[in-house]
């Protein structure tokens, strides 16, 4: 079989299994997004696999890849479970062994990482830390204050 001739990577066909990583990682609009990604706890997700919720970054007419954002139960679990395991492992501690001035600070390292925007998030974090709902919010305002 005759070798063709390499086409860039924006003109390639995006199939699944071609001998090349679904996403290239290394394109520098997804280079250029990958802080952003990271910050609001989204991934990058071919436009194979993508589903309707995803949004598609698209360059000179070639989709690179989809965004997902988090959003679904099972991401917004894993990305504040994250945050959680991050947060907990700077105090070498489980944050429900922490003090309450440590774990107001704790409070104040999740919401500063972005931790409630997530849906339910105040009940895992009080789940954490051993504590209600309401003194999460009691810690939380006292940080916005």
């Amino acid at each position: 079989m005759a070798e063709q001739p390499r086409t860039p990577m924006a003109e390639q066909p995006r199939t699944p299994n071609a001998g090349r990583p679904p996403v290239d990682a290394t394109h520098p609009v997804l280079v250029t997004v990958a802080p952003l990604l990271d910050k609001i706890g989204a991934r990058l997700v071919p436009s194979e696999t993508s589903s309707p919720e995803d949004v598609p970054l698209v360059w000179e007419g070639a989709t690179l890849a989809c965004v997902r954002l988090p959003g679904t139960d099972a991401e917004s679990e894993s990305g504040i479970a994250r945050l959680l395991s991050e947060v907990a492992t700077e105090f070498g501690v489980p944050l429900a062994e922490l003090p309450r001035a440590e774990k107001q600070r704790a409070v104040r390292l999740l919401e500063e990482r972005g931790a409630f925007s997530y849906r339910k998030s105040a009940e895992t974090v009080a789940e954490a830390l051993g504590v209600t709902r309401f003194t999460v919010y009691n810690y939380l305002n006292r940080t916005r204050a």
